[in-house]
């Protein structure tokens, strides 16, 4: 899978206008809003894209974020330091193109996600999702994410458990 997909950052080269994921606000965002969301640094963005054919096959965001301690579920929150925020990254969107489906490309977007958060020069704990659909929470969920006490849709995974993951 990894040598017919090059993960890169969103630029104006990648075809976003023919991407169809099967969710239309996810599809709606990346034809018209994420270079919006990128330009304004709120966000960055990668693609994956099709070595064969130069199509974006699927994309991730993500943006700095932190949530209060007290949304934490106990068991993950017991062993952090009394601050008020817990610092984090948010991936928030995640989606591959519909036509290529079925080849794990969701799962190494997400891997590369981790990667990349974890290899940033800045300081983050934990990685957060916002699933948009049941699917979604389910796709997250299958990856040791845990939803916040009172954001069911909301999905947190501390770095260090995200990475240890990874590892062979």
């Amino acid at each position: 899978m990894s040598h017919r997909f090059a993960i890169e950052a969103l630029s104006r080269d990648h075809d976003r206008a023919a991407f169809v994921c099967g969710n239309e606000r996810i599809d709606s965002y990346f034809r018209t809003a994420v270079s919006q969301d990128v330009k304004r640094h709120y966000a960055t963005c990668f693609v994956a894209r099709d070595l064969s054919t130069g199509r974006v096959a699927g994309f991730y965001t993500l943006s700095s974020s932190h949530v209060p301690l007290i949304d934490i579920p106990e068991q993950l929150a017991a062993k952090l330091p009394r601050y008020p925020t817990v610092p984090a990254v948010l991936i928030g969107w995640l989606a591959r193109h519909s036509d290529f489906a079925g080849l794990g490309l969701g799962e190494a977007l997400l891997f590369d996600a981790i990667k990349t958060v974890a290899s940033a020069p800045i300081g983050a704990h934990a990685i957060f999702a916002d699933a948009i659909d049941a699917p979604a929470l389910a796709f997250y969920e299958a990856y040791g994410f845990t939803a916040l006490k009172d954001q069911p849709r909301r999905l947190y995974l501390p770095v260090a458990t995200a990475l240890s993951a990874l590892k062979p």
